[in-house]
């Protein structure tokens, strides 16, 4: 057989190989429950998804500049979003492995060695018994391949890939959740900047009406009742903003963990909410199966639990390695590279288990039980993709009506302030009636910005259920395609 011949058989045999069947279903992706509308209409929602949220900065909505320098920093330094690249990189190195299987695979081993052989060994053609000393110069070459004729090594390439796909879109669910993460923990801190500017405005009001009592009380107009009960209001909301302080302490302590700064030199400054509320567009339920990354890695997860099936079922059949075998061997230094000193061999073999005890049975069922396991939890994140989302409108739109009658009653409580302290003034009540007047305005007043936070809070939940912009596009990029180069890399 010449050089010509092994060159058209190993044509032969890669047509062969191109041509072969893939064992194992193909992959559909299931069917999940979608409902036709969202339950919860609300008047924020506007225009389309790409009107107002853009791929991976979507926290600009809230023209916030402090959130959106954080938000940068913990895209680029939080400790979870890196592990999730390295996953994502580890990922596509095992591809690019399982790819790999596709090439053949070529070896060689340098060897020089110099011995002797006995005088007395068998078959000793001299007449003499003398012992003989040589020289062994080898530079052999081996060149192992096996055609994928049912398509294993192709089918756990589509599952491998679809692992890839699945990373990736791991890494972006990682850093959806982080900069939502981010986002609330700021706004909930704004929150408390507000609450505690409330109690200090009360502070300072309330120390001025100690001093009113105090000095009426001089004039024996007030009793020492009026006094004690002012200067109780006046403690009480000095101790209520202390512990906010701490609250706010703690906040701030975790958003310095989530842009990977230490917390004891991070600090924000104190500032009141300034973020607007935005508009969020929802579109239709069917676009969360889209624009969901955690969606999507199920999806993925699917696909490639459903190639592990085919794998499975290729070990049914026999595989044919092919092995070419050749190089250089001589007893000098001097004669190793020439047409005298070659050898070659090339040989096919075919391989077949007969019996496994059940073990291939069991390897196909357990996949496939793997892939129905899959099955169910894609549908399960869909289903809690929509409760999410269903859930923030829901708290929008509680909130929107909130916000309205919490304003009113703020208004309401400080008419009833400024009625009880001019009666008191005047002597028609006591002081009583004041005291309750600014209890209710301040609880009003505190309310009122607890309510600004937790729709600003809600906003950021709903914008991170509808998948902050994202979409499934941008993994269908991640994929290791068998190429020439690969084939020679080392």
């Amino acid at each position: 057989m010449n050089f010509r011949q092994l060159l058209l058989g190993a044509c032969a045999l890669s047509a062969v190989w191109l041509a072969g069947c893939m064992v194992g279903p193909n992959y559909h992706r299931p069917d999940a429950p979608v409902a036709a509308t969202w339950k919860i209409e609300g008047p924020w929602r506007q225009g389309e998804p790409s009107d107002q949220l853009g791929k991976g900065d979507w926290w600009t909505i809230f023209g916030d500049s402090e959130l959106n320098s954080l938000e940068v920093q913990a895209v680029a330094a939080n400790q979870d979003i890196q592990v999730a690249i390295t996953k994502l990189e580890q990922a596509r190195a095992q591809a690019r492995i399982a790819v790999a299987g596709l090439y053949p695979q070529a070896n060689t081993n340098l060897g020089a060695s110099r011995g002797t052989d006995a005088g007395n060994r068998p078959f000793n053609q001299l007449s003499a018994p003398v012992p003989l000393t040589s020289n062994t110069f080898e530079i052999p070459f081996t060149v192992t391949w096996e055609p994928d004729l049912f398509g294993g090594i192709r089918r756990n390439i589509q599952s491998l890939q679809a692992s890839y796909q699945a990373s990736g879109a791991d890494l972006a669910n990682v850093r959806l959740t982080i900069a939502a993460e981010v986002g609330a923990d700021y706004f909930t801190l704004r929150q408390l900047d507000a609450q505690i500017a409330v109690l200090d405005r009360s502070v300072a009001s309330f120390e001025k009406g100690l001093q009113l009592v105090e000095n009426r009380q001089q004039g024996g107009v007030a009793s020492g009742l009026d006094v004690a009960q002012e200067q109780t209001l006046l403690d009480g909301t000095r101790t209520q903003a202390i512990l906010l302080r701490q609250q706010r302490a703690q906040y701030e302590d975790a958003i310095a963990v989530l842009i990977g700064q230490p917390a004891p030199t991070f600090r924000l400054p104190f500032s009141e909410i300034s973020a607007r509320l935005p508009a969020i567009p929802s579109g239709v339920p069917s676009d969360l199966l889209e624009r969901r990354p955690d969606i999507a890695e199920a999806e993925r997860q699917m696909a490639s639990a459903n190639a592990q099936i085919g794998v499975a079922m290729a070990a049914y059949y026999p595989s044919f390695p092919i092995s070419l075998g050749g190089g250089f061997e001589s007893f000098s230094l001097t004669s190793l590279v020439n047409a005298n000193s070659t050898f070659w061999a090339v040989g096919v073999s075919a391989f077949e288990t007969i019996f496994t005890g059940g073990a291939r049975r069991a390897q196909v069922q357990y996949q496939q039980a793997g892939y129905q396991g899959t099955i169910a939890t894609y549908r399960g994140t869909v289903l809690n993709a929509f409760r999410e989302v269903e859930d923030s409108l829901a708290g929008l739109a509680v909130l929107d009506q909130a916000e309205k009658t919490q304003a009113a009653a703020v208004a309401d409580a400080r008419k009833a302030l400024d009625i009880a302290t001019n009666r008191y003034t005047g002597g028609l009540v006591n002081y009583l009636d004041v005291i309750t007047a600014q209890q209710t305005l301040l609880s009003n007043e505190s309310l009122a910005a607890q309510l600004d936070g937790e729709r600003l809070v809600t906003s950021v939940q709903f914008v991170k259920a509808l998948g902050g912009g994202w979409d499934a596009s941008s993994i269908a990029a991640l994929k290791v395609k068998p190429s020439i180069k690969q084939a020679v890399e080392p």
